[in-house]
């Protein structure tokens, strides 16, 4: 199976471009489990142990892809909204600490290519989105591009027009 990690700042396209490309090419979409979890939870505020849950939640969600290509599944890709890269930075802005666990876990569960989607649409809150800072933004997009960089994985960045 082919796994298309989509990562980007808050409100830069990553969504709707996960569900498109799942569509559009009959993949399966692993949706973002930190919105779920937030919107569910009915507040922003998420403590270094509920971010260690929503972590597992996303590495599970990986292997559960891997193993639907290994158990005959017809899907030849998967399309990540929001994968482990993001929660990553998340425990360093946050915490100042990010899991030895959740590094592992992105050694062992590489995606095949990213798409890192360029914070150029506005901002809109939503209820489940932290910080519209033009700058944070830049910054975090910044920062995940230098996490892609460091694993040597193959990466495409999405400007919107």
């Amino acid at each position: 199976m082919y796994k298309v990690g989509i990562i980007g700042p808050e409100a830069s396209g990553k969504s709707t471009l996960a569900a498109y490309l799942a569509k559009r090419y009959s993949g399966i979409l692993v949706a973002e489990y930190a919105r779920t979890y937030i919107e569910q939870k009915g507040t922003m505020t998420v403590s270094y142990e509920e971010l260690c849950e929503i972590a597992k939640h996303q590495i599970t969600e990986i292997e559960q892809a891997e193993n639907t290509c290994a158990t005959g599944s017809n899907a030849e890709v998967a399309f990540f909204d929001t994968e482990l890269i993001v929660t990553k930075v998340w425990f360093d802005y946050a915490f100042g600490h990010v899991p030895e666990w959740l590094s592992e876990s992105l050694a062992a569960h590489p995606m095949d290519v990213y798409l890192l989607t360029k914070p150029d649409l506005p901002w809109v809150q939503d209820g489940a989105r932290y910080n519209g800072s033009q700058t944070m933004r830049m910054q975090l997009y910044e920062r995940y591009e230098q996490e892609i960089q460091s694993l040597g994985v193959p990466y495409y960045i999405i400007e919107h027009i």
